[in-house]
């Protein structure tokens, strides 16, 4: 006699993940079949109705209308999250207004206007220049590529239902780990040879705004399509009417044509607005006062190099500092460069001067009219920050009229400013306590004790709580013992600051007993 177990048939794992998604499968049909059919009976396409039994000025009360729109989104990409989630604002609204009976028209458009376009397409232009059609990297491991990518990656497939976490921070998960372009638009299943053809930034207003309106349409929104457009020239009447507004508005004295202070891509040779950027969203320009302090008596190592310049001869050199607080210079007693920071000799827009900043500042102010040529730099020479250590400048509106010295600082930046920075003891705690330290420590500091020993700070600026030596009474008070001290120095700066600007009275010069805010 044969006996049998009682054992089931294996499960089928295909079986079982599609009873997981039926209901959500059946969802999704039903959800596909009625799209189609308005897509079909074209029940989203609103044209002004027409009626013929009520005057023209009575149309709109027989049949209420309503219009929303989106801001246009860039096309760089494909639209994200947070484009659904506004436009599910507006989709709803729609829908509602429909129900109240309507004629509801959800038109939109798309943006292509700018510079991210065309800034993405370089971007592939100077990858396959790189890196060839095939965008291989020299000496780039694929397997750890693969890896770095994998790592991007969310633990296992998302399942209907289920939940999933990525393994990456929230901004990492935003803006990925890719280093080039082409990688970034691999993610999205292009082959390298789709990949070259976004070199062209034509191709970019091609390829993805089929893809939004596919993706919205499988949202279910209800939108007029016929009413799509792309801006720019690609729409001669949207195109045409943002010139008639811009000329309208020029018109009425609204806007005009002139140069602002603004953020600037030197290759585009135009402004580069917020949203036009690939980096750097959120910063603008920093406003400085430059002051232009004249060179009275070079350090020997400076004159060695400034004579062997054949185009400084004859000229006057200003080594010109950056401020952002002009009021202060009644109380400037020295001036410091950073000594391992290279400075050039920079031909300005004045040929008989020359100025003495770093390589960056000259380049911006070769931008603001400061420069022989706009947007190009006159290079005369380079010079050390060590080698004009102990030259001697001219200070304006200084009470030392005979001039100050100029003096190394240890924390002096090449990206900020000129490179070359005013001193006021007085009301900056880092020049105070820089100024303390060279007097304790000349030989340290490989200067002349008659370029410190004789200057003093000066009252400038009055406060109720610190008196008129903000800074020596706030270095006091924190315990400050050198410019070492970094914490202690910045906690001291923005109390010295926010005291002189919003309690400080001016005591000296013309505005002398104005506030600093007048």
């Amino acid at each position: 006699m044969t006996m049998t177990n009682n054992a089931k048939p294996a499960a089928d794992p295909a079986t079982d993940e599609s009873r997981k998604t039926v209901k959500r499968d059946a969802l999704m049909a039903i959800e596909k079949q009625w799209q189609k059919d308005w897509e079909e009976r074209a029940v989203f396409e609103l044209d002004m109705p027409e009626d013929d039994s009520v005057a023209p000025e009575m149309l709109h009360d027989k049949h209420p209308k309503w219009m929303g729109t989106f801001p246009f989104p860039y096309m760089n990409g494909v639209l994200h999250l947070g484009h659904a989630f506004s436009v599910s604002k507006i989709e709803f609204a729609a829908g509602w207004e429909r129900l109240k009976g309507k004629r509801a028209l959800f038109p939109f458009g798309f943006h292509v206007t700018g510079m991210p376009i065309k800034a993405a397409a370089d971007k592939i232009a100077r990858e396959l220049e790189m890196f060839g059609p095939e965008f291989a990297i020299p000496g780039e491991n694929e397997g750890e590529l693969e890896d770095q990518m994998e790592e991007m990656t969310v633990d296992g497939a998302p399942k209907a239902g289920g939940n999933f976490r990525s393994k990456k921070s929230k901004v990492a998960a935003k803006t990925g780990n890719k280093k080039y372009q082409f990688q970034i638009m691999q993610d999205q299943g292009m082959s390298n040879a789709e990949i070259a053809k976004f070199a062209d930034p034509e191709n970019w207003l091609k390829h993805y705004p089929p893809i939004a309106i596919d993706d919205l349409k499988a949202m279910g929104c209800k939108i007029d399509w016929r009413r799509s457009f792309l801006t720019t020239d690609h729409n001669p009447y949207y195109d045409s009417f943002a010139q008639w507004q811009f000329n309208r508005l020029r018109e009425m004295g609204k806007i005009k044509f002139g140069k602002r202070y603004t953020i600037w891509s030197a290759k585009d040779g135009q402004p580069c607005m917020d949203h036009d950027r690939q980096s750097g969203e959120g910063l603008g320009s920093q406003d400085y006062t430059c002051i232009k302090m004249q060179v009275l008596g070079w350090s020997p190592e400076a004159e060695a190099v400034a004579s062997a310049i054949p185009e400084l001869a004859g000229k006057k050199i200003y080594l010109v500092a950056a401020t952002l607080r002009p009021e202060t210079m009644y109380g400037q007693t020295n001036c410091f460069v950073g000594t391992k920071l290279e400075y050039g000799f920079f031909q300005s827009a004045n040929a008989d001067e020359v100025f003495v900043v770093t390589e960056r500042a000259a380049r911006n102010m070769a931008f603001q009219g400061l420069s022989p040529t706009d947007g190009q730099v006159t290079k005369l020479g380079s010079i050390s920050g060590q080698a004009i250590v102990g030259s001697k400048v001219s200070a304006p509106l200084s009470r030392y009229s005979d001039g100050v010295y100029m003096l190394p600082m240890e924390n002096v930046l090449a990206t900020k400013g000129t490179g070359v920075v005013t001193s006021v003891p007085s009301d900056s705690p880092d020049d105070y306590a820089a100024l303390r330290d060279l007097k304790k420590k000349t030989d340290f500091y490989g200067i002349k004790p008659e370029w410190v020993e004789s200057f003093e700070p000066v009252p400038v600026i009055s406060t109720a709580t610190y008196g008129d030596m903000v800074a020596p009474a706030l270095c006091e008070q924190l315990k400050i013992n050198s410019q070492k001290d970094r914490d202690q120095l910045a906690k001291a700066k923005e109390i010295s600051y926010k005291e002189g600007f919003y309690s400080g009275v001016m005591s000296v010069g013309e505005f002398k007993g104005q506030s600093v805010q007048e």
